[in-house]
């Protein structure tokens, strides 16, 4: 009898040990059933937030600021003009890559400036743009080493009002792509379109040496 119930005793050990490991594995299942849903959720969240943090770079590429130097037709032959088609002049009482226009000359005649790097496209060489800086520290974009100028009297793209002038004492001509100066008589010129993106800067075709010429600076 006791022999029968010690049997009995054992029988309801190992079926209660048997139902607890059952319950334990369960509960470790679940565990990590529940670990590896969290684990799968994090690189979702990753790659959606990763686009956005790309956004930033294409826009300060596009808000560059630099000034394009370009080309035009004109009844004397093919002048430089900014990105816009408005014509720039060089002045000739300028000696080299400096600018003696200040104060009142540059009212009347705004220096062609830049805050990025400026490039060339149409008929105009990239490797005769460059800058100065001006005593107010802004950069004067030069081309083949003529400081650039404005004409505060033209009206917009295609003019050339200011050809020929002799204000402040020394000739304003328009340039053409070689860095000379026009000085045949040119009123209006046809504008190349606005807004048109600038080609890449070609490699120099010749020596350095061929820039050193200049303009005629008569």
């Amino acid at each position: 009898m006791g022999k029968s119930k010690f049997s009995a005793m054992s029988k309801r050990t190992k079926l209660a040990a048997g139902v607890g490991g059952a319950l334990a594995a369960a509960a470790t299942v679940a565990a990590c059933s529940s670990a590896a849903s969290s684990t799968a959720a994090a690189p979702a969240a990753s790659a959606t937030g990763s686009p956005a943090a790309a956004s930033p770079a294409g826009g300060s590429a596009a808000a560059s600021g630099g000034t394009v130097i370009t080309t035009a037709k004109s009844s004397a032959g093919t002048v430089l003009t900014n990105g816009s088609g408005k014509a720039v002049y060089l002045w000739v009482k300028d000696t080299g890559a400096m600018s003696n226009c200040n104060g009142a000359c540059a009212g009347a005649w705004p220096p062609v400036t830049t805050t990025g790097a400026a490039t060339a496209t149409g008929g105009a060489k990239a490797s005769d743009i460059g800058t100065i800086t001006r005593s107010d520290g802004t950069k004067q974009v030069t081309y083949d080493g003529h400081p650039l100028y404005y004409f505060s009297g033209d009206s917009g793209p295609g003019m050339a009002s200011g050809q020929g002038s002799d204000a402040f004492g020394a000739k304003w001509w328009l340039v053409t792509p070689a860095g000379s100066d026009v000085t045949a008589s040119v009123s209006t010129f046809t504008a190349a379109a606005s807004g048109a993106a600038p080609a890449a800067p070609a490699a120099p075709a010749s020596s350095p040496a061929s820039s050193s010429a200049g303009g005629s600076w008569s």
